[in-house]
């Protein structure tokens, strides 16, 4: 059968050989901010198993933006080596490399979901303590219990801006074809956003063209290093605390006009987790979003959020709700899943020479092994 999941998509002068994506997912495992061969091993597995597109877990753009222990950062040109490491395994495992950008700014010096989340408290274990301050445009706390950020001056904005500009050249010199810039769940930019979160008085807060105006900004040096030919992804929480859904099509359409080529579109995430923003855990609970922010801002979409079957993940790209579904906890259970997808749809798509190797091996192992079964999950 004819498959739009598996038609192919180009972003910019990038080719994307399905619209699977493998959706930016922590390790927590990372040393003094550089990745370890665990990274190479995960981000190599998610590549051969047939994703179109592989995004690397989120990436610090300052030592001080770093959520927890074991983020890995790309704030110094000392880390582009590695990072350059895994940008290569993934395009050998014949898919395309992304990498997301990020800054905690308040919710920075966390405890691992491993450690029960929570704020950190101070050791010995972190020696430049100091220099990892939570800081946020206002100095409201991220929750009851948690350190009170302190408000950036203008010279911070200005510092961390050109930060963003710093990553996005480091991460074109590590050889990264396409850049997700987290905008949303709650770290800095949506902090910008948010009327919650930001009480400035000043050019960054008020109006929506003030609260913007940080994430434009941030956009803007990007691109200014960023090059043309590749495509630039923004994530947003299309709705959550002090933020609607009108707002985030307003945001879009001014994000399309700027150089953004597309939205992930998630929730929540600014006082607690996406379900806190008003959806429900169902599949697909966020395909809603993507659907209403595509047709309204009239810019492409990438769905996330509980896309688990390949007959689902077929229906959203086929019916216009979303260009690409993005994927995390299926590609845990099975780094597979786009190959079992394939077969399960009928269709026999192009997934290069490892991708090849890893389908032929499913398929053995399946004709051998009586009872195996790919999925993790059976079909509705």
């Amino acid at each position: 059968m004819e498959s739009t999941l598996f038609s192919g998509y180009a972003l910019r002068e990038v080719q994307l050989k399905n619209r699977v994506v493998a959706s930016p997912m922590w390790q927590y495992i990372g040393r003094e901010g550089r990745p370890v061969d665990r990274h190479l091993v995960n981000l190599g597995r998610l590549a051969e198993g047939g994703a179109g597109l592989v995004i690397q877990e989120g990436t610090l753009i300052e030592r001080r933006g770093c959520g927890t222990v074991g983020d890995i950062g790309i704030w110094s040109d000392e880390q582009v080596p590695g990072l350059k490491r895994l940008a290569d395994v993934v395009r050998e495992g014949g898919s395309v490399p992304g990498i997301q950008l990020m800054h905690a700014g308040r919710k920075a010096r966390q405890k691992s979901p491993f450690q029960g989340r929570g704020p950190l408290e101070r050791s010995d274990a972190i020696p430049d303590w100091d220099a990892w301050e939570p800081i946020g445009p206002s100095a409201i706390a991220f929750a009851p219990g948690y350190p009170v950020p302190r408000a950036m001056e203008v010279a911070d904005i200005a510092t961390v801006l050109s930060a963003w500009k710093s990553a996005a050249r480091r991460a074109r010199d590590a050889g990264y074809e396409v850049m997700n810039l987290h905008g949303g769940h709650g770290y800095l930019v949506q902090q910008f956003l948010s009327e919650a979160s930001n009480q400035r008085a000043d050019a960054y807060g008020g109006s929506f063209v003030n609260r913007i105006r940080f994430l434009m900004e941030a956009v803007e040096a990007i691109r200014s290093e960023w090059p043309q030919g590749k495509p630039l992804i923004v994530r947003l929480s299309a709705v959550d605390q002090g933020w609607t859904l009108d707002e985030s099509v307003a945001l879009a359409r001014t994000l399309r006009t700027a150089g953004v080529d597309m939205i992930d579109c998630s929730s929540g995430g600014l006082s607690g987790s996406p379900l806190t923003a008003g959806a429900k855990a169902a599949y697909g609970y966020q395909v809603p979003y993507a659907a209403h922010i595509r047709e309204h801002a009239q810019i492409p979409t990438m769905a996330v959020g509980l896309i688990v079957h390949a007959h689902q993940a077929e229906q959203i790209v086929a019916t216009g709700a979303a260009d690409l579904v993005a994927l995390a906890r299926e590609l845990i259970h099975n780094p597979h899943w786009p190959i079992d997808a394939a077969q399960k749809l009928g269709v026999d798509p192009e997934f290069g020479v490892a991708g090849e190797r890893a389908g032929f091996w499913l398929r053995r192992r399946s004709a051998t092994v009586p009872g195996l079964r790919p999925s993790t999950f059976a079909e509705p």
